[in-house]
């Protein structure tokens, strides 16, 4: 999967983030969830092991408990894709601002977040949650979602969307498959956090 993923990176000649892949770690054998970022060449310049396990109960009537079979990230990442420095994070991170807060204060102007939210736990806090991760850290959120019905009868939210970072929803994507996108303007951030200088206490 992460040689098709270079080559379509390579192919359109984009940034491209792939939220996340279940890999097996070398050194102990253990899954990992990982986001893995592509460079336009095909390189893989950053990788994030998912540090909060999904181990939760929404009433939906699915059990979760993601430290049953994977390992837990330990480090933080931030990505330099040239005058941007992007954030990354992986779905039930999105619940702890303090990462979102390091991110921001280590330098982040992007915070990803690419999730396959519950459609009960989605409905109820994944624009509230997006939007707060924003306006808290001053930084735009990408939030890549899946959707629909997996084979498993688990059903996720969707509602891809991307936030300016004074918590405006600037794109959102309908129910089903689909694309959005968003002129990014770096002043922004800068405006934000001049406004609410939050981070530097």
């Amino acid at each position: 999967s992460q040689k098709k993923l270079a080559a379509l990176a390579r192919r359109h000649n984009v940034w491209l983030l792939a939220g996340s892949l279940f890999l097996r770690r070398r050194q102990d054998h253990k899954l990992v969830n990982r986001g893995v970022l592509f460079a336009p060449d095909g390189q893989i310049i950053a990788t994030y092991d998912k540090i909060h396990m999904f181990d939760a109960n929404v009433g939906d009537g699915q059990r979760y408990c993601e430290s049953d079979s994977f390992a837990a990230g330990t480090t933080p990442v931030i990505a330099d894709i040239g005058d941007i420095q992007l954030g990354m994070s992986i779905c039930y991170d999105l619940r702890f601002a303090h990462l979102y807060r390091q991110l921001a204060r280590d330098g982040a102007h992007i915070l990803t977040v690419p999730a396959a939210f519950t459609a009960v736990s989605g409905a109820a806090h994944w624009h509230v949650l997006l939007r707060a991760r924003a306006i808290e850290t001053g930084c735009y959120v990408i939030a890549p979602a899946q959707c629909g019905t997996h084979s498993d009868g688990r059903q996720t939210y969707g509602h891809a969307v991307i936030i300016s970072p004074w918590g405006e929803i600037l794109a959102e994507a309908d129910d089903g498959d689909g694309m959005i996108t968003a002129k990014i303007d770096l002043a922004k951030i800068t405006a934000a956090r001049r406004a609410i200088p939050s981070l530097a206490s």
